[in-house]
């Protein structure tokens, strides 16, 4: 049985996790934490730790991993360069399951977003992202990845292809362009699109959440897929055998 600590657990996503921690035969919570509470205790009667917090939380809760030899999934997005920079780190010390979204769906997603995007590169290629009121950065994380996974198959690069919306007198649209825009309302739990188009024709891949269960059983997924794992960086593709 493993055991598992949440942080963030105050949050809508701490539980959620707590609900799928409760809910897998292979696992129980060992101990949660919420920012401003002693991070080591906790992790110290946990198997591994699950973090849905805050990014600037990223750095603590790694060096603590590291000290005590505890696996991470890691599902906290909006991290700085410098932050993904000490994930990397730690990485090399520990095993550290780091993902944008925890869906399966979503995940099958991304494969199918790299693999139309081999096929339609020439296309006009946009990137749509819904979610409630309370989420404080946009794009969200998994729309940067969907643009990511874009740039690669393109060779474009994402500081200076992707547009982060459009206003006034922008001219023509170029090509070599990845239009990412990002809408809040309400209670939505997440809505993604990638949309593909060219004259005569556009092709959209969506996916629409409407429980945070679906990222939540993801990361308990990811949690015991790390049990065995040697210290590296993963990501949910690796958990769900997309790269193989």
């Amino acid at each position: 049985m493993m055991k598992v600590l949440i942080t963030g657990i105050s949050g809508r996503m701490g539980q959620a996790v707590k609900q799928a921690v409760e809910l897998n035969p292979g696992t129980e919570l060992g101990s949660t934490h919420d920012v401003g509470q002693d991070i080591a205790a906790a992790m110290q009667v946990s198997d591994v730790a699950i973090d849905f917090s805050f990014h600037g939380f990223t750095p603590e809760l790694l060096a603590t991993a590291v000290a005590q030899g505890k696996p991470l999934v890691i599902g906290t997005t909006g991290h700085t360069a410098e932050e993904k920079a000490a994930i990397t780190e730690a990485a090399k010390s520990i095993p550290i399951v780091f993902a944008s979204n925890y869906s399966v769906g979503v995940n099958t997603l991304f494969w199918l977003t790299r693999k139309a995007t081999q096929i339609l590169k020439d296309y006009d290629i946009e990137i749509i992202e819904m979610h409630h009121h309370h989420k404080l950065d946009a794009p969200s994380g998994t729309a940067r990845t969907l643009a990511e996974v874009v740039c690669e198959e393109t060779g474009l690069d994402y500081e200076k292809d992707v547009m982060h919306g459009r206003n006034g007198l922008v001219g023509a649209r170029p090509q070599a362009q990845i239009g990412m825009h990002s809408m809040r309302g309400g209670d939505v739990v997440g809505d993604h699109t990638v949309m593909y188009a060219t004259d005569g024709e556009r092709l959209e891949l969506t996916h629409k959440a409407s429980s945070r269960m679906t990222f939540s059983t993801g990361a308990v997924r990811a949690a015991l897929w790390l049990a065995d794992k040697p210290a590296g960086l993963y990501t949910m593709q690796d958990v769900l055998g997309f790269k193989d």
